[in-house]
């Protein structure tokens, strides 16, 4: 190159601008519209992050003031618009715990199964499993908790987990695997304080022996054998008679009937 005339290293220079200018042109001009675009995306997050967060606190609001139908209308309101914010996934969290306010557990169960369904917001799906299994218990519905919670991978929710899962058992009449459950839950390290250990203990304690649930299963077997025992014009009779007595109870109940 150094051996070229300037005139002919220009005339290298030019050549090479109309074989690659416009590629050189096209990058630069990709390049400052990436740019805009980055930026005008991350101003678009922020502006629909703000106007989730004072929609959120709006719900906090009416959760903490009982007010059932502004909570649910802003609830949509995240879920359809800013379904990509974390605060879509803790509006329903506030709003399954307003329902269980209220007593209505299944639309509770309902609120926390959508966020379990729900694509992204994992950080919050253990705190919805937790939630929904204890619904769940609420509502006698032990082995589908049991279901819901077994099998989980080991993380910071591990000892809630087993706690229910305790509970769980217990409800079902499996006191030797609710026993388990609950000693790895107070199993965690003590110092992450993630369940009331003295709690759990208490839990261990009322645990009937394994002597004592024998004999609550034999006491429970012997009216089902007598009844097996029975002769069936026995049954009859004893099935007639109570009939006859509600007849005339019912009789006794309402004596200004007048006969059909």
């Amino acid at each position: 190159m150094e051996d070229l005339s300037e005139k002919e290293q220009l005339e290298i220079m030019r050549t090479w601008w109309q074989e690659n200018g416009r590629y050189v042109v096209g990058g630069i001009v990709l390049g400052i519209a990436l740019l805009l675009s980055w930026n005008y995306w991350q101003s678009a997050k922020r502006t629909a992050e703000l106007e989730a967060s004072a929609l959120y606190e709006s719900l906090l609001d009416n959760v903490a003031s009982g007010d059932v139908e502004p909570a649910e209308s802003t609830a949509a309101n995240l879920n359809d618009n800013y379904g990509s914010t974390p605060y879509a996934a803790q509006a329903r969290l506030a709003l399954a715990r307003l329902y269980m306010d209220k007593g209505r557990d299944q639309d509770a169960a309902t609120a926390l199964r959508a966020l379990l369904d729900a694509r992204g917001n994992e950080q919050l799906k253990p705190v919805a499993r937790l939630r929904l299994a204890r619904v769940l218990l609420y509502q006698d519905k032990a082995a589908e908790a049991l279901e819901l919670l077994d099998g989980q991978p080991e993380s910071a929710f591990s000892a809630r987990f087993h706690e229910v899962l305790g509970d769980a058992y217990v409800a079902l009449g499996r006191f030797d695997e609710a026993a388990a459950a609950y000693a790895v839950a107070i199993s965690d390290d003590p110092t992450r304080l993630t369940v009331d250990r003295t709690l759990v203990q208490m839990k261990i304690n009322d645990l009937p022996e394994p002597g004592e649930v024998a004999a609550v299963d034999e006491s429970l077997q012997a009216p089902a054998a007598e009844a097996a025992d029975t002769p069936a014009g026995v049954s009859s009779e004893v099935s007639s008679e109570e009939s006859s007595e509600d007849s005339a109870e019912d009789s006794a109940e309402d004596p200004d009937e007048a006969p059909q």
